[in-house]
């Protein structure tokens, strides 16, 4: 005697709306600029890195690209994180205790 199943019942869901916005186009291809890097040893606060990895992290950047572009930035004059991002990096800040802000640092000292 074959099994009878019940009828499996239609769970179709509403389509969802279709956006009638556009997605942005890609920035446009520059030509690259060649460098030199060289590798140095730099020393930074424990905390001051590890939001700096997670923004590089967020940004799909390394830590190197993500430290020049500020680096670029600061030089400038400019401002180099959207509002969207310092939002981001107040997080990682509370995450990490990270408590310093650029009052500081002009008195960060190495602890013994």
């Amino acid at each position: 005697m074959p099994s009878q199943r019940p009828a499996a019942r239609s769970q179709t869901r509403p389509a969802a709306p279709k956006s009638t916005a556009r997605p942005a186009p890609p920035p446009p291809q520059e030509d690259p600029l060649l460098v030199e890097r060289v590798q140095t040893g730099v020393r930074l606060e424990k905390r001051i890195l590890k939001v700096l990895k997670g923004v590089a992290e967020l940004r799909d950047l390394s830590l190197s690209d993500l430290l020049e572009g500020i680096v670029l930035h600061a030089f400038a004059g400019k401002v180099p994180f959207s509002a969207e991002t310092l939002a981001k990096i107040g997080e990682l800040k509370r995450i990490y205790g990270l408590d310093l802000d650029a009052s500081a640092s002009h008195r960060l000292r190495e602890s013994k």
